[in-house]
């Protein structure tokens, strides 16, 4: 059973105005004040409660305004800014439950939505969850009208137009809670709710039992959809600002941290939370948020990721304490952090294993601090930062390695299942540098067919003195539709004990008749 609170914030321009500009370019809150668009002829897009008692409204034209209240206060309204900011409290609002959407445009981009199911119990209930809610966003200079119900259209309704502010709906009134509350609460266009009024239609309930037909014959289909949604027939998905994560645990703190010790201390104890969740599902974090809650209402999220999957509290602790310490002089506390919360976006299976055992593996320990150090120099440097090579299924040099960073793709999904490193018994030789593009070369051979003697490469002439091959590599004909020629490769060094890698491409007298050379690697 779903439950929506619908966070709806009056004149939330105004304030966030207010908050943002005061300082600069003050006026007076107490007398009327509005915001106005920027076109050629100026529309009144927010107005503060004192203009609103003057008769002024949203929409209306800043020339009449003026005519009718002389010492009007004008700003230039800013949009943008209000949807960042609007962003950013619903981002703080993930303190409550990490399931949060924004108002849609056309319902107002005012508010946000909280989908709270399964939530509620920590705040020890709806009720205290609303009052908690609504006195923080008090605090923070924000009037705020909020509504808990089971579906989003039902919520916002009455978040809107009821008369008494927190609302809880129980499960399976939604009908009869919206019955009372005015045709605009159907979150519909303005026209189609003057010709409802116009119609005599001018409550939700006038419309709950009547015909669908005729409905469905002169309005569009906005009107039963909004209807059937606040209904719960069908459900209303939510764009949630990120999706939920696997695994989450958050915990409000007594008193403010401000510490990077009392923040890692405080992470160790939620990883620790949720190790027996991973245990029993088999899996291990591989990329973990950490998200602060400043007093303020300003929360700063820390991403970290592993380069294998982990269960350990040391693991995460050490890569959060390394972000800390990165970001040290962008991340301010303020007065302090309030709430902490640690979510697992990406989880991986983990092979079961004795650790025990496996604690005392030369292999594992290997492993072990291979993993830490590449964790500490992504943490330092950036996860772009660190590549690293992954075999391909293939005979050609260019196609048989890949190289990869973290953030674009894991290991599992980067490797080729069908490939893997070549064993060092059976390994042929490569060179340390692999040119981007082999690069054409004279070659002097002593035979068609037989290895180089001399070769002039790059304007430089190289007399070769010892030589080893040919390792034949035939084409790939199946990767490509034009017929590929056969590549014979040679180790050479010349006097001055330089050692090249090149090739002849195709076989002289079968596949052409003047084979050509190229260098492509340089061995130590």
């Amino acid at each position: 059973m779903p439950r929506i609170v619908s966070v709806w914030l009056p004149q939330w321009p105004v304030h966030r105005w207010l908050a943002a500009r005061q300082h600069r370019t003050p006026v007076d809150p107490a007398a009327p004040f509005v915001l106005a668009d920027g076109s050629d002829a100026p529309r009144i897009a927010a107005v503060n409660p004192a203009a609103a008692a003057s008769g002024l409204a949203v929409g209306e034209t800043l020339a009449d305004a003026r005519a009718r209240i002389g010492a009007l206060q004008v700003r230039l309204a800013e949009p943008v800014a209000d949807a960042k900011a609007l962003a950013r409290l619903a981002l703080w609002a993930t303190r409550y439950t990490p399931s949060v959407a924004l108002f849609k445009e056309e319902s107002g981009a005012d508010g946000f939505f909280l989908d709270v199911t399964g939530a509620t119990h920590l705040m020890g209930g709806e009720k205290n969850l609303l009052t908690d809610l609504a006195q923080r966003l008090r605090a923070f200079g924000l009037p705020a009208r909020l509504a808990i119900a089971e579906t989003p259209g039902t919520a916002w309704a009455v978040s809107h137009f009821a008369r008494t502010s927190p609302t809880i709906i129980p499960a399976g009134a939604e009908a009869q809670a919206l019955t009372p509350l005015p045709v605009e609460g159907l979150r519909l266009a303005p026209e189609e709710t003057v010709a409802l009024r116009r119609l005599g239609f001018k409550r939700i309930g006038d419309l709950i039992d009547k015909p669908r037909a005729p409905f469905a014959a002169r309005f569009e289909k906005a009107l039963l959809k909004r209807l059937d949604q606040a209904l719960a027939r069908p459900p209303e998905p939510l764009a949630l600002l990120a999706p939920p994560p696997l695994y989450r645990k958050a915990r409000s703190l007594l008193e403010p941290i401000t510490t990077e010790d009392a923040i890692v201390t405080v992470t160790a104890r939620l990883m620790q939370d949720l190790v027996p969740q991973l245990e029993a599902d088999g899996v291990g974090a591989r990329s973990l948020r950490l998200t602060l809650f400043r007093v303020d209402g300003v929360a700063h999220g820390l991403d970290v990721s592993c380069t294998l999957p982990t269960q350990n509290p040391d693991d995460v602790t050490r890569l959060i304490r390394l972000k800390l310490q990165h970001l040290a002089r962008f991340l301010e506390a303020g007065f302090g952090f309030e709430t902490v919360s640690l979510a697992i976006s990406v989880a991986e299976k983990m092979n079961p294993r004795q650790r025990a055992l496996a604690a005392t593996s030369e292999d594992a320990e290997r492993a072990r601090r291979c993993t830490v150090l590449l964790d500490a120099l992504r943490q330092r440097l950036g996860p772009e930062s660190v590549r690293h090579l992954v075999p391909v299924a293939s005979h050609w040099p260019e196609r048989s390695e890949k190289l990869i960073n973290q953030r674009s793709e894991t290991l599992a999904t980067a490797r080729d299942e069908t490939a893997a490193w070549p064993s060092a018994k059976h390994a042929r030789p490569r060179p340390s540098l692999m040119l981007p593009r082999a690069e054409p070369a004279e070659v002097i051979a002593l035979m068609p067919d037989g290895p180089p003697l001399r070769l002039r490469w790059r304007g430089r002439l190289h007399t070769v003195a010892h030589a080893e091959g040919p390792e034949r590599i035939a084409a790939e004909w199946w990767r490509t539709r034009e017929e590929a020629a056969t590549r014979d490769y040679y180790l050479v060094e010349d006097q001055a004990g330089r050692r090249l890698w090149l090739y002849r491409e195709g076989i002289p007298g079968r596949e052409t008749a003047a084979p050509r050379w190229f260098v492509h690697g340089l061995f130590a």
